[in-house]
């Protein structure tokens, strides 16, 4: 996995330009950019130099989610920055590794601009490199944003005694339903997708409000599917839909999967569309990326139990108020 290192296939520096102001050394932050299909190939193109392993810097999740957290970017000293208005925190910095003295400049910058100066989804890698970090801040992980990353074949062929169960719920769904098919996702049938996907929010007892905006992201990810690059399985029975599964590349080697819904009235759909989504992307992405669990319980036992090859868990830096003047 690759996780912000410089890309060796890519020979050429990102392109630095935009609403930028052609990039000075004080962070455009009073007039950041915008996650449009415009600025799309700027952003992608800075994430092939740096490939992430957080799914939180996938442009599609930027883009699908950015009016729910108010996403914008800025460049400081060569580096892409994200900027999270909901909790009013930046993203690490994308590019060469900025200096434990340099991320502080930037975060007294983010106060000044009024902002929180708190930098979120750092690397253990950086942690561990910069032995000076905590001279300048706080620092803690957050598990609740790590990564559960697991391999694409283990996955698909859900071998050994932790995954047994996964498979005999499979078992079960291709004996109950014996007609069912695997339908790939495009722009044709993105609608009657959405549809289902209103159907389970409808039919959920209590609906929390991160379901609700979920639900916004997916009719935002739709309505954009062929500019966005996305992929997807849908797992049909007969003529109706038990689940589908949306994706993309993270990285080089890694892909990440955005939404995954099914009905629980077809018992073994949710495994059925896991470990479809493994089989098709078996020999174009080794990782699998499935996301965050955002500290929900069931969410953070479901992911655990398909025995993730890692969690990545970063680390969140909040700046030292005793050196904020200096």
């Amino acid at each position: 996995m690759i996780c912000h290192s410089h890309s060796e296939t890519c020979n050429t520096p990102p392109i630095i330009s935009n609403s930028a102001d052609d990039l000075q050394t004080e962070p455009n932050i009073l007039k950041p950019g915008k996650f449009d299909l415009e600025t799309r190939p700027l952003i992608l193109d800075f994430l092939g130099h740096y490939p992430p392993c957080s799914c939180e810097y996938s442009y599609v999740n930027l883009f699908c989610w950015q009016n729910l957290y108010r996403y914008s970017w800025f460049f400081y000293k060569e580096n892409l920055v994200i900027h999270d208005d909901r909790s009013r925190a930046l993203f690490m910095p994308i590019g060469e590794d900025l200096k434990p003295e340099e991320l502080f400049d930037l975060s007294k910058k983010a106060i000044a601009a009024g902002l929180s100066g708190d930098i979120g989804l750092v690397p253990e890698s950086y942690v561990d490199i910069w032995q000076d970090l905590d001279r300048y801040f706080s620092i803690t992980s957050d598990r609740d944003a790590a990564d559960y990353v697991y391999l694409t074949q283990e996955l698909a062929e859900l071998k050994g005694n932790k995954l047994h169960k996964k498979k005999n719920l499979i078992a079960q769904f291709t004996r109950m339903y014996p007609d069912y098919s695997i339908v790939p996702m495009n722009e044709g049938n993105c609608k009657e997708v959405m549809r289902f996907e209103k159907r389970l929010l409808e039919g959920t007892p209590s609906v929390s409000n991160s379901l609700v905006e979920e639900s916004e992201a997916i009719a935002m990810a739709f309505s954009h599917w062929k500019d966005l690059g996305l992929n997807g399985l849908i797992l049909m029975v007969k003529d109706e839909i038990a689940a589908f599964a949306v994706f993309s590349p993270l990285s080089p080697d890694t892909w990440d999967v955005h939404f995954e819904k099914s009905d629980v009235t077809f018992k073994g759909a949710a495994q059925m569309i896991n470990s479809e989504t493994a089989k098709f992307l078996e020999g174009t992405a080794r990782y699998i990326n499935r996301e965050q669990d955002l500290g929900i319980p069931g969410l953070r036992q479901a992911k655990l139990s398909y025995v993730p090859h890692a969690l990545i868990e970063p680390y969140f830096l909040v700046p030292k108020l005793n050196l904020r003047s200096h």
